[in-house]
């Protein structure tokens, strides 16, 4: 008999062509800006989510930057439809590109949003991101993350929807890029247990 659990089923792995919608629970984006970026430094930039679904990472996104663009290349009911990999957007016509990209696309997603940000780059991915040659010679060797930043808790994903009673076996990590920094190495950060003081009335809805 097949094991069900979220903590198993979180182990995915997505035919080639699912949009891959596992939406990233709120408090997790909240996390970014409060533990990583820092609130004041958003208050007045516009930040792209190219990846949005149903809204759940673009609505707090909206409580710290002055403009949050959302679009996806599959229809949700929230944001623009377009493919962030085809569409032609200017480069540097945000200031901060941040979103959940399908894994098998985030290499690409990477590489798309370094030329459309102009201050920086987020997504959020799964610790073993780090890993392949191919993703290292793509983008670490030349152009590694400013912040690699673990969880220190669990962030539950699961198809189609949030659910505040699921659980997971897989790490997660922001990965960032801050294109106004001066060069330096990675810098390892964790992210502190703040589920609980960043969760909000709605966000489960």
């Amino acid at each position: 008999m097949q094991n069900t659990s979220h903590a198993v089923m979180a182990q995915r792995n997505e035919p080639a062509d699912s949009p891959d919608d596992f939406p990233t629970p709120p408090w997790a984006t909240r996390s970014l800006i409060e533990h990583v970026i820092g609130a004041e430094d958003a208050r007045t930039l516009t930040c792209l989510e190219p990846a949005c679904g149903r809204g759940y990472m673009s609505r707090p996104l909206s409580e710290y930057f002055e403009v949050v663009d959302s679009a996806d290349a599959y229809s949700y009911g929230y944001g623009e439809i377009r493919d962030f990999l085809t569409f032609p957007y200017e480069a540097r016509s945000h200031d901060w590109v941040i979103t959940n990209p399908p894994f098998r696309l985030a290499e690409e997603f990477v590489l798309r949003a370094m030329t459309v940000a102009r201050c920086g780059v987020a997504i959020l991915a799964r610790t073993v991101f780090l890993e392949s040659i191919g993703r290292y010679e793509a983008i670490f060797r030349s152009n590694p993350p400013s912040i690699f930043a673990q969880f220190s808790e669990r962030v539950p994903m699961v198809r189609g929807r949030v659910d505040q009673k699921a659980s997971t076996a897989t790490g997660y990590a922001w990965f960032v890029w801050n294109k106004e920094a001066a060069p330096s190495s990675p810098r390892l950060a964790w992210i502190p247990p703040c589920r609980r003081s960043l969760e909000r009335p709605g966000d489960y809805l």
